[in-house]
């Protein structure tokens, strides 16, 4: 038996798409896996650590997802006024998703009032008159927000990476219908393709580097408010997952490096930075390790029937 964590997680898109598939999706774990975000180790922006391929990208993750989960939607983006447009047409039936938006914008979110570079996605729900209805999956089910203050977060231009501006997905359709196992077994493609780019191991070195330097206020903020708190629980729902489908050399290596990264929480915020550096160091080698761990169980799965 594989313990399984349950809680709060910061599984935003992944989330938010149950949400929109409803009992036809395969759920959030199985959907973050899809995505990709499990596998590797970046440093983006302003020296920003993040428990993600250097190659992976939030509307990678959804595509991917998507594509591999069986489902299909429109997307525009880059017109506020045809988003919103689209938006007065959400009803409960036919949800929609704005995103990414800034998190450190909307002003339902307490304790921020400023961009924190963080991109979050909400489903939107209604309009009504000039006030949007949604379900905000990091904890507000019906949270309202205007219109024009949604706009503000909406435009795209304080993340790490280049987003589009006014995102908006809509009109969500199943196209194939595809198992868990068959979803996780297509996963393995996506995982080796993410640990294959470059710059991971040195990444990793980075990482081990800051935290033995003076880390700024954002990148510490980001660290222990954010990102190992989601990586460590990508990483474990990934070596569960896995491990169920008896996939059992990568599962092994996706535990270690959950186990690795869960234990940065402490060591960070009572700064004992030596050992968190040490922590990194170590991950740096387990990321060839996984891939070669999924490559291995690529090429033991069985071929199609003749």
């Amino acid at each position: 038996m594989t313990l399984t964590y349950l809680g709060n997680s910061p599984y935003c898109a992944a989330n938010s798409l149950s949400i929109l598939f409803g009992d036809e999706g395969p759920g959030p774990a199985v959907l973050e896996i899809a995505g990709g975000s499990p596998f590797g180790l970046a440093i983006h922006g302003d020296d920003i650590i993040y428990f993600s391929s250097p190659a992976w990208r939030p509307e990678f993750g959804i595509d991917n997802a998507m594509e591999l989960a069986g489902w299909e939607c429109d997307r525009i983006h880059g017109s506020p006024t045809d988003a919103v447009a689209v938006l007065r047409q959400a009803t409960w039936d036919k949800p929609v998703l704005a995103g990414p938006v800034e998190m450190g914008l909307l002003p339902y979110v307490p304790g921020l009032g400023q961009a924190v570079g963080a991109d979050h996605n909400i489903v939107v729900i209604g309009v009504e008159g000039d006030t949007v209805r949604a379900h905000d999956v990091i904890g507000w089910p019906f949270v309202t927000v205007g219109v024009d203050a949604l706009l503000k977060t909406w435009e795209g231009n304080t993340f790490a990476y280049e987003a589009d501006a006014y995102a908006v997905r809509f009109n969500f359709r199943r196209v194939r219908e595809v198992d868990r196992e068959t979803v996780l077994r297509a996963a393995m493609h996506t995982a080796v393709d993410l640990l294959s780019a470059p710059g991971i191991p040195e990444a990793a070195e980075r990482a081990a580097q800051l935290v033995e330097g003076d880390l700024k206020s954002m990148q510490y903020k980001y660290l222990v408010e954010f990102q190992v708190q989601a990586g460590a629980r990508r990483l474990a729902d990934a070596a569960m997952l896995y491990r169920r489908l008896g996939s059992h050399g990568p599962a092994e290596i996706l535990e270690r490096q959950a186990l690795l990264v869960g234990s940065l929480q402490l060591d960070l915020m009572t700064q004992e930075y030596a050992r968190a550096a040490a922590t990194f160091r170590a991950l740096g080698p387990t990321y060839a390790e996984l891939r070669q761990a999924f490559v291995e169980a690529i090429d033991d799965q069985p071929g199609p029937a003749t």
